[in-house]
């Protein structure tokens, strides 16, 4: 098995991002890839003009690539947030009007995945509060992905680097995606494996995968430590997607890491070229 078994897509709102928006896609598919994914491009709003979001859909169909993960709006990320859907006020609200906006992208794209960053703590407010509008604004998202034929997706992050999000181990985003399917009988809630956060929470990946291979939607790898490439770091990403297949794990492998130094299109030479394309 090994890396040239699994399907890889490109996060483009990590890796490309020395270049603006609307060239990622072709950039990506020059550097021999066909799938693609993005956090929330529109950082300031989570309802962009009609004539953003079809500049975008044009860039991605032009390039030839499928677009196969979507965030919802998430605040400033990258920045201070990590997520809206669990602060109540403006960003709960905000993350509902996006909703209907990512879904609608996302279809209009064949996107058939959608990620809902849950959100810091706020102080003075009570964890139990943003809970329940968490799971109020995630049955929210689970309904509207359902309705394209999509699934919804809950990730954990690190605690190092996220020291607010509450979602920091496994166990925890696991909870929530049982409770969100609980709420709505869809089942379309998913676990988001991100290989690289799980590691920085130093948990036992190959125990991870063993319990939550059957839960998971999506999975996303960075090496660790720095959050660079395969082989830049310490962790057996082979060995590990090398798991996840055999446990029953199929889809997408989602490439979250940092170039480093270099451009974009030199960050990719752990992988011959030939096994970029999906399969």
């Amino acid at each position: 098995m090994g890396f040239a078994d699994q399907r890889f897509n490109v996060n483009l709102s990590i890796l490309f991002t020395e270049l603006p928006l609307l060239e990622r896609p072709a950039a990506a598919a020059a550097a021999g890839f066909t799938a693609v994914e993005l956090w929330w491009p529109w950082v300031d709003s989570p309802t962009p003009e009609q004539s953003e979001l079809d500049a975008l859909k044009k860039a991605i169909e032009d390039a030839g690539v499928q677009l196969t993960g979507l965030n919802f709006y998430a605040g400033q990320l990258p920045g201070p947030d990590r997520g809206a859907l669990s602060v109540p006020g403006e960003e709960s609200e905000r993350f509902r009007a996006n909703i209907d906006v990512a879904a609608g992208f996302a279809a209009s794209l064949g996107c058939t995945a959608l990620n809902a960053l849950y959100g810091n703590r706020v102080e003075g407010v009570d964890a139990a509060e943003q809970d329940a509008l968490a799971l109020e604004n995630l049955a929210l998202a689970a309904r509207a992905a359902d309705r394209i034929g999509a699934i919804l997706l809950v990730e954990t992050l690190n605690r190092p680097e996220s020291p607010l999000y509450p979602l920091v181990s496994a166990p925890a985003a696991i909870e929530v995606v049982d409770k969100v399917n609980a709420a709505t009988g869809l089942g379309n809630a998913k676990f988001l494996m991100d290989l690289y956060h799980l590691s920085m929470n130093g948990e036992d990946l190959p125990s991870v995968i063993e319990r939550y291979a059957a839960k998971t939607g999506h999975v996303q790898i960075a090496d660790n430590p720095g959050r660079g490439a395969p082989g830049t770091g310490s962790l057996p990403l082979e060995e590990l997607l090398d798991q996840l297949r055999k446990a029953g794990y199929d889809g997408w492998v989602g490439l979250e890491y940092k170039p480093g130094d270099k451009p974009s299109a030199e960050a990719f030479e752990w992988l011959p070229r030939e096994a970029r394309p999906a399969r």
